[in-house]
């Protein structure tokens, strides 16, 4: 702030004699009128000597000369107050400034809050406190006062035996239960908000590290248990599946699940106080290497991070599969397949009011043993038997998830639309329909009369929306042709792309190009600096020099298997003796 009061501190010109506001803060108006007479003394007594050597000079001209002079020490001095004033006024504006910043972040009323709730406090300490004191007070008070009744005179009364023997045995239990009735002493709960973290690449890669780490021993032992099912070792599968039934006949199939729970402990502690043991039915999966994040480039970094996002993706893409069919299947989505859900529970229900736990126990120990052995071993196997008999396989897979129940409301829904659309023309020569599902428009018109194509071209279903991208045109210089942002349609004979730029409903920098004039078609990258395969597509036609390239798709695959499927159905028709195009 100094800085820039220094910077506007004086607006008139400049003079070395002119005094600095710091070293006279409290100059007067006499003091700089002193100053003034002290500055035009000189200035009368060059004026006298002037006139001593040179006598035929004038007096008017020598007062003139002197007023000039005072009034320019008038306008100096005046210039001097204006910049006085001046700087007491943006420093007031300046303190003011400051005065709201501290009152903004220091957030006055909060710490009220924040104190009255502390004063509170310590006074609800203050009362407990008091009350300690006080019974411990009353209570060493009591031996005391029996002293004194004991050794007073016989004459005064004594206290009641019965009263010693209550506060004695009142004094006891407090003692000893006091401290655990303090525990259940209420106390509200306060609402604490944690802080959450800001997103950071470096600590995503770090946490799905984590999790991948604390996630190992439960995948190893899943492993291991299908390792077991597949009779990958065909001795251990065949050992533990003796033990096992023997264990589940004779009722011990829980004692055994125990005990190999304790023998698990026991190895646990062995290998953590240093013994190497290494036990497992199928070999564990090392880790590679990482590299040490100071020797990846930028690029390398960069794809990292994409790999990291694409496994957290598809992560929660899973659970939420998981969950979603699991709710599906409670609510009634599927009536069918909870229908025997339904009538299982029921089973299960009855049997277990009707039939001894023991037999029960026996019964679901046979069948899990069976089932984990030899039925899922068999379903594995043969991969057609599984699609055929195993309920519970195909009744999972048959469990719809959010977005294909939208997908299917969606197609019914549109079917409900375009039969009720489909209505016969009251034109009785003609006899025809008139499909209003056939018309598509986009935000600027009719698809046919923006492109000038015939009525009977739409966008097929995969691009009914348009794919948006930006069309580069290298055989253009300027820089508005060079680049075009727009949307991107396939129809069954053309590849329509509508700029983003166009103004009228048929303008001259939207493109059609027929599938059937298309040369080459690759997938393409624009910038070769950037990781991964691009998000681009070339197409080479006859009438441009160079490839037309669509860039920045983010549904480029998508894209690319819809053009090429539509161009190969248009060659195949149309040139069934041409060959296909180059990739």
């Amino acid at each position: 702030m100094l800085k820039r009061l220094d910077k506007i501190r004086f607006r008139g010109q400049k003079r070395d004699d002119f005094l600095d506001l710091a070293e006279s803060p409290n100059g007067s108006d006499n003091e700089c009128s002193d100053d003034i007479l002290l500055r035009t003394k000189p200035s009368l007594k060059t004026q006298d000597t002037e006139e001593l050597g040179d006598p035929a000079g004038s007096g008017a001209l020598t007062m003139a000369a002197a007023f000039q002079d005072f009034q320019r020490s008038e306008s100096d001095r005046l210039n001097e107050m204006k910049g006085h004033l001046e700087i007491a006024l943006l420093e007031k504006h300046f303190l003011q400034e400051e005065l709201r910043k501290l009152r903004e972040e220091t957030n006055v009323e909060k710490i009220k809050e924040e104190l009255e709730r502390e004063r509170g406090k310590r006074l609800d300490l203050e009362l407990r406190m008091n009350e300690v004191l006080k019974s411990r007070c009353v209570m060493e008070r009591k031996p005391n006062d029996n002293m004194i009744f004991n050794s007073a005179p016989p004459d005064k009364e004594k206290p009641p035996q019965g009263e010693t023997l209550y506060l004695r045995a009142w004094r006891w239990l407090y003692d000893r239960v006091g401290v655990y009735i303090e525990d259940f002493r209420f106390v509200p709960e306060e609402n604490t908000v944690e802080a959450e973290e800001p997103l950071s690449a470096k600590r995503l890669t770090e946490n799905m590290r984590r999790l991948k780490r604390g996630a190992r021993p439960v995948t190893n032992f899943m492993r291991n248990l299908s390792a077991l099912s597949n009779w990958h070792s065909v001795y251990t599968s065949a050992i533990s599946f003796i033990i096992y039934m023997n264990a589940a006949w004779h009722g011990w199939a829980i004692p055994m699940f125990l005990f190999l729970a304790i023998l698990r402990l026991s190895l646990n502690y062995l290998i953590a106080k240093g013994w190497r043991i290494q036990w497992s039915i199928v070999p564990d999966i090392t880790d590679p290497i990482e590299p040490s994040k100071d020797d990846l480039t930028v690029s390398e970094k960069f794809q990292l991070v994409l790999d990291v996002a694409q496994k957290a993706q598809n992560l929660f893409g899973k659970m939420a599969d998981v969950l979603e069919k699991i709710k599906n299947l409670f609510m009634w989505v599927q009536p069918e397949i909870t229908q025997k859900l339904y009538i299982s529970l029921w089973v299960a229900f009855l049997s277990s009011c009707i039939l001894p736990y023991k037999l029960v126990g026996f019964m679901i120990g046979l069948y899990a043993g069976i089932k984990f052995f030899v039925i899922d071993f068999l379903f594995k196997s043969c991969p057609k038997l599984r699609d055929k008999y195993d309920t519970p396989h195909i009744d999972w897979n048959n469990l719809p998830t959010d977005p294909q129940l939208k997908e299917r409301t969606n197609a019914t829904m549109s079917r409900r639309l375009s039969s009720r659309r489909r209505v016969p023309m009251k034109n009785l020569k003609s006899k025809i329909y008139f499909d209003f599902a056939r018309i598509h428009s986009t935000k600027k018109g009719a698809f046919h009369e923006i492109f000038n194509v015939s009525e009977n071209e739409r966008p097929l279903p995969v691009c009914e929306n348009g794919w948006r991208c930006c069309l580069i045109n290298r055989d253009r210089k300027m820089p508005t042709d060079y680049i075009r942002n727009g949307m991107l349609y396939v129809t069954e004979n053309y590849l329509c792309f509508e700029s983003s730029s166009s103004k009228s409903a048929a303008s001259k920098k939207n493109k059609v190009i027929k599938l059937v004039d298309i040369t080459d078609i690759q997938k393409y990258k624009v910038l070769s600096v950037l990781p991964g395969s691009g998000m681009g597509i070339s197409i080479a036609t006859p009438s441009t020099q160079k490839p037309l390239v669509f860039g920045a798709m983010i549904h480029r695959d998508e894209a690319f298997e819809a053009i090429f499927t539509q161009y190969m159905k248009i060659i195949t028709t149309s040139r069934p003796s041409s060959g296909s195009p180059e990739l």
